[in-house]
């Protein structure tokens, strides 16, 4: 899902901040990230990580936890190391699949 932005929060006084709704199903997770995260330069080419290795990332690790996102990700910025040079803050959340599910 796209959603426009790129404004700074918190710099102009009457900023325009778009909302937008959508539903999280059982297994469901959402990760909210700065542009610390794919702004960071790749050790190999040295180009940006961007949004679309984010979001591959993102797709390889579902369906997960909040608690293991943050851990691919803590584990992603190691990795990239030096490449990080902006703050990177994320936040997930997720929706616990029902127990009879989660055995199986």
């Amino acid at each position: 899902m796209h959603t426009p932005g790129g404004q700074l929060v918190g710099v102009l006084q009457d900023a325009y901040i778009a909302t937008t709704t959508f539903h999280l199903g059982p297994g469901d997770t959402l990760l909210l990230h700065t542009d610390g995260l794919t702004e960071a330069h790749t050790a190999a080419s040295g180009d940006r990580y961007g949004d679309e290795a984010l979001l591959g990332f993102g797709r390889a690790l579902a369906p997960t936890t909040a608690r293991h996102t943050v851990a691919a990700i803590r584990e992603l910025l190691d990795a990239l190391g030096a490449g990080v040079d902006d703050d990177a803050a994320i936040l997930a959340v997720s929706v616990p699949l029902p127990d009879r599910e989660e055995q199986q």
